[in-house]
């Protein structure tokens, strides 16, 4: 599974899959803390659409960590202030980056998450789409 979409999968979904993922590799192996979780301001680029120039629409809090397992650098970064979070994305980042043998056996999981989160998704549409107003259909006099 490639990084962006595991790490789709781990910010989306349950706080709980992270966790368990990352207490996995803390109980087998010495985990490095390189820079503890802190909080960051990042500029967000844009590029507007009539000349197609860059930017700066303005800046967003984040949570970054760095790790390090077995000579391997993790990093986790997550928008908003989730200390734990970026702790345990930092961890699951390095474990894939090592090639860790627990990696094996977490697509099941992660697919598995996807799979809910979709589904939440599609149940949050559904109730969106119940309030739509179809105006082709109202009678204008």
């Amino acid at each position: 599974m490639i990084r962006k979409k595991r790490t789709e999968i781990l910010i989306k979904g349950s706080a709980e899959v992270s966790a368990k993922l990352a207490q996995e590799i803390l109980q087998a192996y010495d985990v490095k803390i390189i820079e503890e979780s802190k909080n960051s301001l990042v500029m967000v680029k844009v590029r507007e659409s009539a000349q197609r120039g860059l930017f700066y629409l303005g800046e967003v809090l984040i949570t970054e960590c760095k790790v390090m397992i077995n000579g391997f650098l993790g990093i986790g970064m997550v928008k908003g202030h989730e200390l734990t979070l970026a702790y345990n994305l930092a961890i699951i980042d390095a474990a894939y980056n090592g090639d860790l043998p627990e990696t094996k056996a977490w697509t099941k999981a992660l697919l598995l998450e996807e799979l809910h989160i979709n589904e939440n998704y599609e149940a949050l549409k559904r109730q969106v789409l119940k309030t739509k107003v179809n105006f082709d259909t109202m009678d204008v006099q």
